[in-house]
């Protein structure tokens, strides 16, 4: 499996899985994923009772700032800890059209539609990916390392996060205390974009004010912030070249054809300019990649192909506490969340 540079790549499927348990649904799938899932939660102890002072005293501090000071919903998130023998939680499985980037999506309870389905094991993921490809389908298996369970239960930590950086662990509590603050049902896209823009620069204010502008830990944010932005506008441009083919009106098989040829070429191009444009070797596997319409659809959920949060920050003087404060006012029944958004910040503007 490929992880990509999201390194948390937010999933809600603990909270589809607790759910369905809880209102008795059946099925083998249910029952596998819920018991594994209520495994986790039964071994977690107080993170107070970790031997490590360092990492609790960080989770904590991290926990503070999101809490107290940018004002995401108050929750005990994150107080507890996993023992876990793998460097990811769950593997989730991903799929689209060949043809097309129509993806294919799971229906749950109460959260409604996902573009995603998790397993514990990765055996069943590959089942699920095995399954797609019959129904001819692109399918695409990613590890992801955290998710929230919308205030369902204490999300606990997992003890591969100890070797986070205090950004990298930083933009995961703050994303993922997002989703517990702010969650949409059907709007899958606006919720990840929301929590992904948030975790980002939430974790950059976060060392600003922790370690200060001149410190390695704030220079080292900007260094792998510029390689993932450059990483995301390749992709972005390969999907666009891709959108023109599939809206063409040629026929499957042809567009399939052209489809291989112009994802190669992207992949030379990628080796060849690599040196140039990356400071890292984080994106150096691209090449190799057995790339497809799922993996290419994941950023279209999770990055947004415009500026339209970073303009909205801005008029908010830069104040991340009143962004979050306008997107805290969004509800279900109000329309298009992100009219809704811009809406909360004038309003909050001329109000201040």
């Amino acid at each position: 499996m490929f992880k990509l540079r999201i390194y948390h790549l937010p999933v809600l499927i603990a909270a589809v899985l607790i759910v369905l348990l809880c209102v008795l649904m059946s099925g083998c799938y249910t029952l596998k994923q819920g018991a594994a899932m209520i495994g986790y939660l039964n071994r977690a102890i107080p993170l107070e009772k970790l031997d490590d002072a360092e990492f609790t005293a960080l989770v904590s501090d991290i926990r503070k700032f999101a809490l107290e000071y940018l004002g995401l919903a108050e929750s005990r998130n994150y107080t507890t800890y996993v023992e876990i023998d793998r460097n990811y939680l769950a593997a989730i499985v991903s799929a689209s059209a060949k043809d097309s980037f129509k993806r294919y999506e799971w229906s749950f309870p109460v959260v409604g539609k996902l573009p995603y389905k998790g397993f514990f094991n990765v055996e069943d993921a590959r089942k699920e990916q095995a399954k797609l490809e019959k129904l001819d389908f692109d399918v695409w298996i990613r590890g992801v390392d955290a998710f929230s369970t919308l205030g369902w239960f204490k999300d606990p930590l997992y003890s591969f996060m100890r070797n986070y950086s205090p950004s990298r662990l930083a933009d995961l509590i703050i994303h993922e205390l997002t989703h517990a603050t702010i969650f949409l049902k059907g709007q899958v896209s606006f919720n990840e974009e929301l929590a992904e823009f948030i975790g980002s620069r939430g974790a950059r204010l976060y060392i600003e004010t922790r370690y200060g502008v001149d410190s390695v830990e704030y220079r080292g944010i900007f260094s792998s912030s510029s390689d993932s932005e450059n990483y995301v506008k390749f992709i972005q441009e390969l999907i666009a070249e891709l959108d023109l083919l599939y809206s063409s009106g040629k026929g499957k098989e042809l567009i399939l054809i052209e489809k291989e040829r112009i994802i190669k070429s992207y992949q030379v191009r990628f080796e060849a300019e690599y040196d140039s444009v990356f400071s890292s070797d984080n994106y150096r596997g691209f090449p190799q990649m057995q790339i497809n319409n799922a993996y290419l659809d994941l950023f279209r959920i999770y990055y947004t192909e415009d500026n339209f949060y970073d303009e909205l920050l801005e008029r908010c003087a830069g104040d991340l506490r009143i962004f979050i404060a306008a997107a805290k006012k969004i509800t279900a029944r109000g329309g298009n969340p992100r009219t809704q958004l811009e809406n909360n910040v004038n309003l909050l503007i001329r109000n201040n």
